[in-house]
């Protein structure tokens, strides 16, 4: 039986207008967002299969067009749709974020650095850049590295501060392949930033480690 063969009143699209997204399983927003199944699968039974597949919702956003491509019924068209929605949901937190009434609590931060990092397989470092009220100026990838390291040159994050103004910055790195407690380089790092932006008179105001779904703040583990 297809989904257009279900009663109207239990098919995901007709449920997510009438009781709202929140309502629906991760299978059936899937659906909605495939629109169609594959032979012997319709929608939502794909959609099940791809969570139980890659594990949870945070693998599949974090898969490859490769591991994507695995599953009968997705290719190029439908990963393509999925990274132009994640991108999406990152600008849309990005505002959020610039409105500047959001920096007070890192939760939207947090929630824009969870889908900045997320499937990426190497180490990245960005820096939020701030303004005497704490509002965001720009945020910015300043370093690129393998699957455990980075370099981070603290001349290079002073300078891009300077550049915009900065009164203070909020750091954030990823470990791809570990948890997101801070390693002790990252707690040396911190350190050194520390002392050089204080020497042009800007304030690091966190510290962020992504790891999957998982975000640790120096700030609330009085690692500043």
């Amino acid at each position: 039986m297809t989904i257009n063969e279900w009663p109207k009143d239990q098919r995901p699209r007709e449920r997510l207008i009438r009781e709202g997204a929140g309502a629906l399983s991760d299978a059936e927003l899937l659906a909605i967002f495939l629109r169609v199944g594959v032979r012997g699968q319709d929608a939502v039974q794909l959609g099940q299969h791809m969570v139980h597949h890659f594990g949870s919702l945070q693998g599949l956003f974090g898969a490859t067009l490769r591991e994507f491509s695995e599953i009968n019924g997705l290719g190029p068209a439908k990963f393509a749709q999925l990274q132009a929605v994640m991108e999406l949901a990152r600008r849309a937190l990005m505002e959020e974020i610039r409105t500047g009434t959001t920096l007070s609590s890192p939760r939207a931060v947090k929630e824009y650095l969870r889908l900045l990092f997320n499937g990426r397989s190497f180490e990245s470092f960005h820096v939020l850049f701030l303004d005497v009220k704490n509002r965001l100026i720009d945020a910015k990838e300043l370093f690129r590295g393998t699957l455990t390291h980075t370099s981070v040159y603290p001349r290079e994050v002073v300078k891009e501060a300077l550049a915009r103004n900065a009164a203070s910055v909020m750091l954030a790195h990823n470990h791809p392949s570990g948890t997101p407690d801070p390693s002790e380089s990252d707690l040396l790092l911190t350190r050194a930033l520390m002392q050089a932006l204080a020497l042009v008179d800007i304030r690091i105001l966190d510290h962020f480690v992504v790891a999957g779904h998982q975000v640790h703040s120096f700030a609330e583990h009085g690692q500043l």
